[in-house]
């Protein structure tokens, strides 16, 4: 990681208060920046939600950015999400870096994780907010 701390774009099972205990600890570490969307479709896939980005969407995914503070707590997110940067292929989640768009409207660089797949029949998250749409159905979140 460089001197400089990394952001990232949480949407779903990460974001405080909706992350599996054993990742409170390390969820607990990041800063909140603030509110955000990104350009894409959010697709449930039951215990989880991934984002597909997609510049000419109409459509957005609504999250939080994070300030993450050392290499240590991004690599347990890796962990987590069951991302090998070393082994892309392998990856159902890939973390790429793009730009993000806070409620003010500036635009900040946040590492996002991206399902890195094809949906198949997922359905798309009305509204593409996942925290929104678990409290509308009271399912609890889920580790994968």
């Amino acid at each position: 990681m460089k001197d400089m701390s990394e952001l990232v774009f949480l949407y779903g099972t990460l974001i405080p208060g909706q992350e599996p205990a054993e990742m409170t600890p390390v969820v607990t570490r990041l800063r909140r920046i603030g509110p955000a969307r990104v350009k894409g479709r959010l697709y449930d896939f039951g215990e989880y939600p991934g984002a597909i980005l997609d510049e000419s969407s109409h459509s957005v995914i609504s999250g939080q950015v994070f300030e993450v503070p050392d290499k240590d707590v991004l690599a347990s997110l890796d962990d987590y999400e069951a991302f090998d940067p070393e082994d892309r292929a392998g990856n159902l989640f890939v973390r790429v870096k793009r730009p993000v768009t806070l409620a003010d409207g500036r635009q900040v660089e946040c590492w996002i994780y991206v399902f890195d797949g094809d949906p198949g029949g997922a359905p798309i998250v009305a509204g593409g907010d996942y925290a929104r749409s678990r409290l509308r159905t009271s399912t609890p979140p889920a580790r994968r």
